[in-house]
C-alpha cells in the first residue's frame, strides 16, 4: 500500500449494482461503459462522459469531521483517490494510472437527492467538493494503489458545465 506517499494513487475501488453505497474491491475492469459490475441506478448517469467518478479521501475524511458518516463509495464514487484534490482540476485533465488506464475529467459531480439518505444537509455541503466524473480515454485492469499521474489537458470538454 502507498499510504506514505506524497503521490497521488488509488485508495479504494467502488462499485454496485447500482445506487450507494458502493463496495470497495482490489482491482477491476475499465471500459469506456465504466467499471465493470458497476451499474448506473439513473439514466442520467448512463453517458460515457460519466463512465467514473472521482472523489478524494482527503474530502471524505473532511467530510467525516463535519459529522458525516462517510467512508470510501458511501458517497458513490467509483475511485477514492490520496493526493489529486480533483475538484481543482481543470476539465480535460488526463488521468494516467500507474497498471495502463486513461480516463479525461469531463465534469464536476454535483450532489443530489441520494445524498439525503446519509444525511440530509450533506448535498448543501457539498457542494464544490463532490468530486469529478470522467470519460475512458484507455480501457484496462485498474488496482488498488496504482499511482496517478496527470497528463496532458483536453479541451474538448469545456463546453461542459459544471
Amino acid at each position: 500500500m502507498l499510504e506514505d506517499t506524497t503521490e497521488p494513487y488509488v485508495v479504494s475501488i467502488n462499485i454496485s449494482p447500482g445506487g450507494i453505497p458502493k463496495r470497495p474491491v482490489e482491482a477491476v475492469r475499465v471500459s469506456s461503459a465504466g467499471l465493470e459490475g458497476d451499474g448506473h441506478s439513473h439514466e442520467k448517469h448512463m453517458t460515457p462522459l460519466q463512465a467514473v467518478c472521482l472523489q478524494d479521501a482527503e474530502k471524505l475524511e473532511m467530510f467525516s469531521q463535519m459529522g458525516y458518516p462517510l467512508l470510501p463509495g458511501t458517497a458513490g464514487e467509483n475511485l477514492t483517490v490520496r493526493n489529486l484534490n480533483v475538484n481543482v482540476l481543470p476539465l480535460g485533465t488526463v488521468l494516467q494510472f500507474s497498471g495502463g488506464v486513461e480516463i479525461e475529467l469531463t465534469k464536476v459531480r454535483k450532489p443530489c437527492y441520494v445524498m439525503d439518505a446519509i444525511h440530509p444537509q450533506l448535498k448543501e455541503d457539498a457542494v464544490g467538493r463532490h468530486g469529478m466524473y470522467a470519460k475512458v480515454l484507455r480501457e484496462g485492469i485498474l488496482k488498488k494503489g496504482e499511482h496517478i499521474q496527470m497528463g496532458r489537458t483536453s479541451f474538448a470538454h469545456e463546453h461542459i458545465n459544471p
